[in-house]
């Protein structure tokens, strides 16, 4: 009876053992990507709030072929007018590459297709999105 009681205890530290790695595996396989994309995705859509522009630092920079933002309130203007230029726009279609370049130091690049209608017409552009972040907070945004 003894060593039941023992090969019972030993199993059950086993399964505590196998819970515990299950979880710290599960922690470590978490991306800042899937914290960003949502914000990013309401911002290509047209559908911004106040808090998807929390993911950036206030110093932040925003480029893309027709503008370049400097400081949040420019990043947060050339978002917002997307809807005054464009009658829809989305990302359609993404793949996520994470990098670490130094602890706190991140780049997240998004391969994607981008949806717009300009006057009546459908346009699709194929794009690389590139997040420089730091501590978490996006520092650079290149599209």
């Amino acid at each position: 009876m003894e060593k039941n009681q023992q090969d019972k205890e030993e199993y059950m530290d086993q399964k505590r053992e196998a819970g515990c790695k299950g979880a710290c595996e599960f922690i470590s396989r978490k991306h800042l990507s899937d914290d960003i994309m949502p914000h990013i995705l309401n911002l290509y859509g047209s559908c911004a709030t106040a808090s998807d522009f929390q993911i950036y630092s206030p110093n932040a920079s925003f480029e893309d072929p027709l503008m370049c933002a400097r400081g949040l309130k420019q990043i947060k203007s050339a978002f917002y007018s997307l809807p005054k230029i464009f009658s829809e726009s989305r990302i359609v279609e993404y793949d996520i590459t994470e990098n670490m370049i130094s602890p706190g130091n991140h780049e997240i690049l998004i391969d994607n297709k981008q949806h717009y209608k300009f006057m009546g017409k459908d346009v699709d552009v194929i794009s690389l999105i590139k997040l420089h972040l730091l501590e978490g907070k996006v520092v650079r945004h290149e599209d």
